[in-house]
């Protein structure tokens, strides 16, 4: 492993060392969207929510979002590549599949490239970009949108600092893990720029990002102020999309791919602008604007373990054969590949209001989005083509107009806080090959109310029930002919009961009961469409909890628990295109939905020294509507079983140089388990040991 001084690197070195750029600048409130808040706003709160925050991510040097989000309640993530490039995020068991049933945000900003047409995680940036994340559940939901079903994330990022300072950090690890890292700001300019790489949880993949975000805050007077942000993200990864059959994973285990010449590239820009105008002392206007281009190629030889998707291909019937026996093989027998090729532009407006008043606080908004995709797909004749024939030329576009009004009574010690929420999608589909053309519209208010009751700063309990909705995408809305497709928008009633207290000293505990009933819930049964689109009836039930304790001894904990008990079909799931129960019955759980996941933490700090020790566990899970036990031979059905893994990290701060040195191991026994099989058997990540150092200035 070389490092090499990359031109951004000296860039960012230069002005960190400039004496104009490190002179200190006013102090100046950050214009941004948070959707919880201060732990003060927490308080009355009537919806579950959590914040996981700055130093809980570097004191455990978290690898990828999903490990950081398994320090929240109710989510669970499936891992699929082992780097979390591309997440499946969960929230009280939804499907996790392209984390499409979670709303997605970075500074209140939609952070998805298509939230209404395409709510899928293609796009994900490395978790060192962001300083905390907050987690928001409940009726609160409905003032964001268009997913209001599950809960949403807003990933936060570092404020540009007043005064001149950062950090750098550099990581290294087996399996050719490299991450470096730069943050740099002072006079309201915050620079930050990561490089990481490293293998995947499987052989011939290795992924390669860069990540470079641009922060200015600046006031506009005394009553204006605003944020400015730019970013430009790239990957360059070595990734398959098909999974193992059953057999090619007993006989040579979660790590094996006969595919070498896959490749997935992918570019990022985007801009954004947040201002502040404080109309009075208690009138405050804040307006995003946004825009950003998502280019993503997608080439690879398989897309499930049948071979389907190239079946023509010269070898492929033979080559499919061999893998479902489980004999080793050149994935070059099979002479084909896809491309999937997609851009994405995606901009919008956004103002929020919020008053103060003697009754409480009125919060009221409204949002024009817009969103068009491109989408290729060409068939090549090779497993190293990057030409071929285009099967697959559609056009699609979204424009969505929204808005909402909600209004927080506090009356003594209790609270009431009724919402409403207005969207209206208008959909369009051209298939560029044909010139079939098609449209469709759909709209939807969904109500809400919470509740709270806070005695005093160590107590909140809280209550609230809402309308969940979620839009179906473009394309199973319209058909490439131009029809319209029969498959309805999500729709649930949700229900919340819990509390937040710091009963002692040194400990904070959340606890909440939920109920979501759904009249329709639309699921995916697998990204290589192995099962096709089907809807029905479902309800989802159970019980999180989480807290933190410090002693007074230099311990400390942390748990995040979630029971699942109730995750069942209410009615067979049917098919889209043809109404016919697919593969399931009345009472089956739904797939992908573990009845309990934890994640706890003990740790010792002392000094300098700070040490912790995590256990992440995961609940027996389907793969298919049938629960099927038994797994099937092309690996895309059968009981996932549980699993458990442990992670340690150990820090030292040497304080004299502002220089923390510190080891991580992840999956400490190297534990081999199962976590997809929707397209095949993928696993976790197998361990991995790191070493690192940073340097705060």
């Amino acid at each position: 492993m070389q490092f090499k001084l990359k031109p951004i690197y000296a860039a960012l070195m230069l002005l960190a060392t400039n004496p104009a750029f490190a002179e200190q600048a006013e102090v100046l409130v950050l214009p941004r969207v948070d959707v919880i808040g201060t732990q003060k706003q927490l308080l009355k709160t009537p919806s579950s929510a959590t914040i996981i925050k700055q130093e809980e991510l570097e004191s455990s040097h978290v690898l990828t979002i999903n490990e950081a989000l398994r320090k929240a309640p109710g989510v669970v993530v499936r891992d699929e590549e082992g780097l979390g490039i591309r997440p499946n995020i969960s929230i009280r068991g939804l499907n996790p599949t392209r984390s499409t049933k979670v709303l997605l945000l970075e500074d209140g900003i939609p952070l998805s490239f298509a939230p209404y047409g395409d709510n899928a995680s293609y796009y994900f940036p490395s978790i060192d970009r962001f300083s905390s994340i907050e987690v928001l559940k409940g009726s609160e939901q409905i003032k964001y949108g268009p997913q209001t079903a599950g809960g949403l994330i807003n990933f936060i990022t570092p404020n540009a600092p007043e005064k001149f300072g950062g950090h750098m950090s550099v990581t290294a690890g087996n399996r050719d893990y490299l991450n470096t890292k730069i943050n740099v700001g002072g006079k309201g300019v915050l620079f930050d720029y990561t490089h990481k790489e490293g293998d995947g949880a499987r052989d011939n993949t290795h992924s390669n990002i860069e990540d470079l975000n641009v922060k200015m805050t600046k006031s506009l007077g005394e009553d204006h102020a605003i944020t400015v942000r730019a970013n430009w993200f790239s990957e360059d990864s070595q990734v398959s999309y098909t999974g193992l059959t059953q057999k090619e994973y007993e006989n040579f285990g979660g790590e094996y791919n006969p595919f070498n010449h896959d490749s997935f590239k992918a570019t990022r820009y985007g801009v954004s602008a947040t201002h502040d105008w404080q109309i009075n002392t208690n009138a405050l206007l804040t307006t995003n604007l946004y825009y950003s281009y998502f280019d993503r190629d997608w080439w690879r030889q398989q897309s499930n373990t049948t071979a389907s998707n190239i079946s023509s291909g010269t070898g492929c019937a033979a080559f499919a054969t061999t893998r479902i026996n489980g004999l080793a093989t050149n994935g070059d027998t099979c002479l084909g590949n896809q491309g999937r090729l997609r851009t994405y532009d995606t901009y919008g407006v956004e103002p929020r209001l919020t008053v103060t008043h003697a009754w409480g606080e009125l919060q009221l908004g409204a949002k024009a989005h817009f969103e068009e995709q491109n989408r290729i797909q060409i068939n090549g004749l090779s497993p190293t083509a990057r030409t071929g024939t285009t099967s697959e030329k559609n056009k699609r576009k979204t424009d969505a107009y929204s808005g909402f009004i909600s209004n927080r009574f506090d009356i003594g010690q209790f609270s009431i806080t009724p919402a409403v929420r207005y969207e209206h999608i208008d959909n369009e589909r051209t298939n560029r090959l044909t010139g079939a053309k098609g449209d469709a519209s759909l709209h939807e208010w969904i109500p809400g109310i919470g509740f709270a009751y806070n005695p005093n700063d160590n107590l909140t309990v809280f209550a609230g029930v809402h309308e969940g909705f979620a839009p179906p995408r473009t394309e199973d809305l319209i058909g490439p002919s131009g029809g319209s497709i029969d498959v309805s928008a999500e729709k649930s009633i949700n229900y919340e009961l819990g509390f937040r207290a710091k009963p002692v000293k040194g400990l904070n505990v959340e606890s909440t009961a939920f109920y979501n009933d759904f009249s329709n819930l639309i699921a995916v049964g697998s990204v290589a469409s192995n099962v096709n689109l089907s809807q029905g009836e479902a309800t989802f039930a159970g019980l999180e909890l989480s807290g933190q304790y410090d002693f007074d001894n230099g311990f400390y904990s942390s748990l995040a628990y979630t029971w699942l008990p109730v995750a069942q079909q209410d009615t067979p799931f049917r098919s889209v295109a043809t109404p016919i129960v697919v593969n399931g019955a009345k009472g089956n759980r739904q797939p992908y939905a573990p009845k309990n996941t934890l994640a706890a933490t003990l740790g010792y700090k002392v000094g300098s020294w700070n040490a912790q020790l995590e256990a992440v566990h995961v609940g027996k899970q389907y793969a298919d509507f049938a629960e099927t036990l038994t797994p099937s031979t092309d690996g895309q059905k059968g009981e996932i079983a549980s699993y458990t893994i442990y992670n340690a990290a150990l820090n030292y701060k040497y304080e004299p140089y502002k220089t923390t040195f510190f080891v991580t191991g992840k999956n400490l026994l190297d534990k081999d388990y199962i976590t997809d099989r929707t397209r095949g058997i993928l696993t976790g990540m197998p361990r991995l040991v790191q070493v690192g150092a940073r340097y705060d200035f």
